[in-house]
C-alpha cells in the first residue's frame, strides 16, 4: 500500500498543508493513519475524499453540512437518503447560483459588445448605456 506525506498530499491536491490540517481538525478526514512518529499518512482513498471535500468547499457547501455527511456515512447505509438530501439541496443552491452567474455573464458580454462598437466607431461613448441593457429578469 502506498502512503503519502502531508507535503506529497498537498502537492497532489494542489492545496496548502494548512487546508489539509483544517479538514482533519474539523473531522472531515476520518480514520487518517499516522506513522510511529505521529506524521499523517495519506492513502489514495484519503486523497480522493479530500478532493471531494475541496470541491464541495469551492461550491460553497458549509463545513457543517460536510461534517454531517461524514457523521452520517459512519452511521451506515441506512443514512444514504439523508446524505442524498444534503447533496440534492446543495445542487438546488448551485443551480440557483449558476442562473445568477449566467445572467451576470450575459450583462458583461453585452457591455463588452457595446465597447467593441465604440472602439469601431459605430457608436459614440456615452450612447452605450440603455436601460434595456440593465433590466432585471424574473
Amino acid at each position: 500500500m502506498t502512503f503519502f506525506s502531508i507535503k506529497e498530499a498537498s502537492e497532489k491536491l494542489g492545496c496548502p498543508p494548512s487546508t489539509i490540517r483544517y479538514y482533519e481538525k474539523e473531522g472531515l478526514l476520518p480514520n487518517l493513519k499516522r506513522d510511529p512518529h505521529g506524521n499523517r499518512m495519506f492513502e489514495k482513498k484519503d486523497l480522493d475524499w479530500m478532493r471531494l471535500m475541496t470541491c464541495l468547499r469551492h461550491t460553497g457547501m458549509q463545513v457543517t453540512d460536510m461534517k454531517r455527511i461524514v457523521k452520517l456515512a459512519f452511521e451506515g447505509d441506512e443514512t444514504v437518503p439523508l446524505r442524498r438530501e444534503i447533496f440534492e439541496n446543495h445542487k438546488k443552491e448551485l443551480l440557483k447560483r449558476q442562473k445568477e452567474l449566467d445572467m451576470a455573464f450575459e450583462a458583461v458580454d453585452k457591455k463588452l459588445l457595446k465597447y467593441d462598437e465604440i472602439e469601431k466607431g459605430l457608436i459614440k461613448p456615452g450612447q452605450e448605456f440603455k436601460m434595456e441593457d440593465h433590466e432585471e429578469r424574473i
